[in-house]
């Protein structure tokens, strides 16, 4: 990845000046939110030992490899819904978030609220409450398909207006 290039994690800022410095160490996330959005960064980068490093050791899973479960997941977005507390004076804290991905080249998202937790100066991941990410299971339809309600009508002209 150019160190130049807008960050994955959303923010407009380039990766060097924002994400970039947790994934490589030299600095930490102050805020829940932050230690989330560099998370999503190591699983475009599958980075499994940011992502088990800051994974709290209580929770963390025996898989040596979280980034990658083998189904050719693509992560292609990042959307932060909501924050809870997680501020820099906070012990603890939920952001609730979705990430966008392609699996095997169909589009598909993961929706969790994950709970963060303050070990002296460092944020861990908890863990995550939410589906596992949604597989569309036809098609999308486009404006100029077929309405699925078998209409015979244009989707944008019957149920996509």
């Amino acid at each position: 990845m150019n160190q130049e290039q807008n960050c994955p994690c959303g923010s407009d800022a380039a990766f060097a000046q924002c994400c970039g410095p947790f994934l490589d160490g030299s600095r930490l996330p102050a805020t829940a939110e932050a230690l989330m959005r560099s998370r999503y960064c190591a699983y475009t980068r599958f980075d499994d030992k940011y992502l088990l490093d800051t994974w709290l050791p209580a929770t963390r899973p025996e898989d040596e490899h979280p980034s990658d479960d083998g189904d050719g997941t693509a992560w292609t977005g990042l959307e932060v819904r909501r924050t809870e507390a997680g501020g820099v004076d906070d012990q603890e804290g939920i952001v609730e978030f979705v990430a966008f991905c392609d699996i095997a080249g169909q589009p598909a998202q993961l929706h969790e609220t994950s709970t963060f937790q303050r070990v002296g100066d460092r944020w861990f991941y908890v863990d995550g409450e939410g589906p596992s990410p949604l597989r569309r299971s036809q098609p999308k339809v486009g404006r100029n398909d077929p309405c699925l309600c078998g209409s015979g009508k244009k989707y944008k002209k019957c149920c996509g207006s």
